[in-house]
């Protein structure tokens, strides 16, 4: 025997032939029979080979045209030099932040519905704020939403204004105030425009709706002129996650004119409630036309790729692994939640010195309750590490009374030693300047 034939187990159909040669001592008959077995299997083996052969080219194909496809996209994808993103968790877990810009300037067609650029509309503020926590070990999906007019103490280098403020300086600002101000790490930063999210509804064939009843909103566009299920092309579904001026007909209102139409008191809130149910709607229709699709994935990146502007370190292998991590995981299910504010009353708050208009305040310990939640982390961690925190009684405090107001030190440090830190007070101090907030 040859070496290919002492491999009886061997990939060579000679050597499997061989295996079974019939013996010379059976019968014409038995031989004949026996040959034509064995030929049958041998046919029987070919096409499960060409079938094989087949099979191989064609996924080396599919991957040399999804490799192609992914290098198309990799040069399409906008990149941003963002700076203090956070490594990577132990366990594996990452944070994506999600922005939808309103900058009119940087859209392929200027729409008169958003103000244009060349009439001075030319800030750039953060329309949406979500954090997507994803955990790759337990397939857990989770999105927070930060309310654009949250106050909060560094969403400039200068200090305190409104979170949406902060993209004017730039994503990394953005990043930094997420971070510093509510203590979530963050890995990873996606930026979408109006052009962006109408790329992705009209890529579906629109998406269908359901409205209670009629809705309007002249500042976003909005129009739904009756209740019931409606399909929204790109343009009305940007009108609808945009709206922050609604106003309904509700049952008891007959007039069809606008003026004496009730507005939703809640303004941003509500939106950021339509923008989850929206979420939802979105999530079913991608999985109802198929993600996993070809076409449809090709539809859908195509119309997201040329708008998508993503931080240097989120590569395309990056991206495809998200997607096959969690593919089978149903988005329109995950667990959506707002962060907790004060609803300032009034149209004016003013902070050192400046008018900031309407804005809501940070509510605690509901908002540290609400991270823990999106992180999947106990109460006394520090959520930027997953380390437990030092406790109260750990830590001393002096409490310098500066406010101008008697026995408030010793006030304040009582307070702080009912909560166990060390806390004393050490008489007072000239006041620094008037207090400027109301």
């Amino acid at each position: 025997m040859t070496g290919e034939d002492q491999t009886p187990h061997g990939g060579s159909l000679l050597a499997r032939w061989k295996e079974v040669e019939p013996q010379p001592t059976r019968g014409p008959a038995a031989s004949r029979a026996a040959l034509r077995q064995l030929a049958s299997r041998a046919r029987r083996r070919r096409r499960r080979r060409r079938v094989l052969i087949g099979a191989g080219i064609a996924i080396v194909v599919l991957v040399g045209a999804v490799a192609g496809y992914a290098e198309y996209l990799n040069q399409e994808i906008k990149r941003l030099s963002v700076h203090d993103l956070s490594q990577a968790t132990g366990n594996g877990t990452e944070n994506i932040l999600l922005v939808g810009s309103t900058s009119r300037c940087v859209l392929a067609q200027q729409n008169p519905a958003f103000g244009l650029c060349s009439q001075g509309v030319t800030g750039v503020n953060s329309d949406v704020v979500m954090v997507l926590h994803l955990n790759p070990h337990t397939k857990q999906v989770a999105i927070l939403s930060i309310p654009r007019d949250l106050f909060v103490p560094n969403a400039r280098t200068t200090g305190h204004n409104k979170i949406d403020a902060a993209l004017y300086q730039g994503p990394t600002q953005l990043v930094d105030a997420v971070e510093q101000d509510f203590g979530i790490p963050i890995q990873h930063y996606v930026e979408l425009n109006f052009d962006t999210f109408q790329g992705i509804v009209n890529a579906l064939g629109g998406i269908k709706m359901y409205f209670p009843m009629p809705l309007f909103d002249q500042e976003s566009s909005l129009n739904i002129p009756t209740a019931g299920c409606q399909k929204l092309n790109g343009f009305q579904a940007l009108a609808v996650v945009r709206a922050r001026h609604l106003q309904y007909k509700p049952p008891n209102v007959s007039t069809n004119n606008h003026a004496y139409w009730p507005q939703d008191p809640e303004s941003d809130l509500s939106r950021i409630r339509r923008d989850h149910e929206f979420i939802r709607v979105l999530a079913t229709q991608v999985s109802k036309r198929g993600l996993g699709d070809p076409l449809t994935d090709r539809s859908l990146v195509s119309a997201v790729a040329p708008d998508l502007e993503v931080d240097n370190g989120l590569g395309i292998t990056d991206m495809i692994s998200l997607v096959l991590s969690f593919h089978g995981v149903d988005a329109g299910k995950a667990p959506e939640t707002t962060l907790p504010v004060l609803v300032h009353s009034g149209l004016s708050y003013y902070y050192g010195g400046y008018n900031y208009g309407s804005v809501e305040l940070a509510s605690q310990p509901q908002d540290s309750q609400a991270v823990d939640q999106l992180l999947g982390l106990p109460a006394g961690r520090d959520t930027m590490t997953g380390a437990p925190l030092p406790s109260p009684s750990s830590i001393q405090v002096t409490v310098v009374n500066g406010s101008g107001v008697y026995n408030k030190g010793t006030q304040v440090a009582a307070d702080l030693a009912a909560l166990g830190f060390q806390a004393t007070a050490a008489g007072t101090t000239p006041s620094p300047g008037t207090p400027s907030e109301t």
